[in-house]
């Protein structure tokens, strides 16, 4: 069984090219599109939601099929035709050039695959089952979406507005750690669950970070 290390990985604005214009390429574009990458699609042919983003001017679509040195330059590859001997000429010319590949007709040629992805805003919670099938995976990620509800979005974000206030306004490492600590405890999550969250103001924060420096 391989064995993935798990990494969030920074693509805004980075090139990135998929080779195929298939349903496969349309949810490897789409993964890719919301990470900020700058995609190229290769294929003599899309489906109508590429098709789309190409108008859009999304994407760049370069019409025909793979060849070599269209991997030169790009951030990352993912080999998605529905040809096995294509995608394995797509891995090699990757590893060639070092860089990282994902193919989709058979993850061990690549080195690196595309886990299930759950976003509730700051949050990202990747599945990935290594190998041992998207209907796992896709079951697993629906267990996940129904437990991480809404609440989860406004509470990070709460989160970090309190971090950052925390950082500006106490100078001290050893005071910040427990404030950190203390809104951690806070239990603002269940109550955005429950509807019963008052939005706190900024001179709120600050209330509250004064209040809990000296207790």
């Amino acid at each position: 069984m391989a064995r993935y290390l798990p990494i969030m990985l920074d693509c805004e604005g980075q090139p990135c090219v998929v080779i195929g214009g298939g349903v496969v390429a349309e949810r490897k574009v789409s993964g890719l599109l919301e990470a900020g990458a700058a995609v190229k699609v290769i294929s003599p042919s899309l489906t109508d939601p590429l098709d789309s983003l190409a108008e859009k001017g999304l994407l760049i679509w370069m019409d025909r099929t793979y060849a070599p040195g269209d991997l030169r330059g790009a951030f990352l590859v993912y080999a998605a035709t529905n040809d096995r001997a294509v995608n394995e000429e797509v891995a090699r010319e990757s590893r060639q050039l070092g860089i990282h590949v994902n193919v989709a007709s058979h993850a061990e040629a690549g080195n690196f695959i595309t886990p299930g992805v759950v976003r509730r805003g700051r949050l990202t919670v990747a599945v990935s089952t290594s190998g041992a099938g998207p209907l796992a995976a896709t079951k697993i990620k629906n267990v996940l979406e129904k437990a991480l509800d809404a609440a989860y979005e406004p509470y990070l974000d709460f989160v970090h507005a309190m971090r950052t206030r925390i950082k500006e306004k106490e100078p001290s490492a050893e005071v910040r750690g427990r404030l950190l600590r203390k809104l951690g405890a806070l239990d603002v999550l269940n109550e955005m669950s429950m509807g019963t969250f008052i939005a706190w103001s900024p001179e709120d924060m600050d209330a509250w970070i004064a209040q809990q420096r000296v207790e």
